[in-house]
């Protein structure tokens, strides 16, 4: 049972993080959605709120890591439809409020160690992130390049577009650069 009240007290940190960012989050707001009683937060998270975010954010990077794992690579069209079919619900949240819980981790909590700390783990997550749709690319006979290029610019492509369509309240900013994405991934890998 520990187990699990310590799995829905991350959640409900990603969940927090994704909606109010590192200095906005609470634990009232992670206790209340995970239904975790007050003493479980220094229990499980002895380090306090920089180490249940700085675990937080290595969890939602390894999942979304694992779900890259997951795509097809038939061929690099096949590979970038299949990413942004993926992410688009994501992104379609940031619509309404949302954002990306790793990339939340970077902006500053005020103390400069945990701010270090933080900004690894999110470059960590966003290389993870990179070299995992690398291999799928890489898997349908890219060159390791320009695998390691498209990827590099999907990614960028996905946390810009988080920003721009909360900015917006809408969806439409994913939508024109994944139709701008898949032209040139189109002309350029054609097959």
């Amino acid at each position: 049972m520990a187990r699990d009240t310590r799995e829905r007290m991350i959640e409900a940190t990603v969940n927090a993080l994704r909606h109010r960012g590192v200095a906005g989050m609470s634990f009232t707001d992670v206790l209340r959605e995970s239904g975790a009683a007050r003493g479980a937060i220094y229990h499980h998270f002895p380090g306090g709120k920089a180490e249940l975010v700085a675990e937080a954010a290595e969890c939602n990077g390894r999942a979304v890591r694992e779900r890259l794992a997951a795509l097809p690579a038939d061929s690099p069209t096949g590979v970038l439809d299949a990413f942004v079919e993926l992410v688009r619900p994501v992104v379609a949240e940031s619509a309404h409020g949302s954002g990306c819980a790793v990339a939340a981790v970077t902006v500053g909590t005020g103390t400069d160690g945990d701010d270090a700390r933080l900004r690894r783990i999110a470059a960590g997550a966003f290389e993870a992130w990179t070299d995992q749709l690398a291999e799928r690319f890489t898997a349908t006979g890219l060159a390791a390049a320009d695998a390691a290029d498209l990827a590099g610019t999907l990614i960028t492509l996905l946390q810009g577009a988080h920003v721009l369509c909360r900015a917006a309240g809408e969806l439409e900013p994913f939508e024109q650069a994944a139709r701008t994405a898949r032209a040139l991934v189109a002309h350029r890998y054609p097959g």
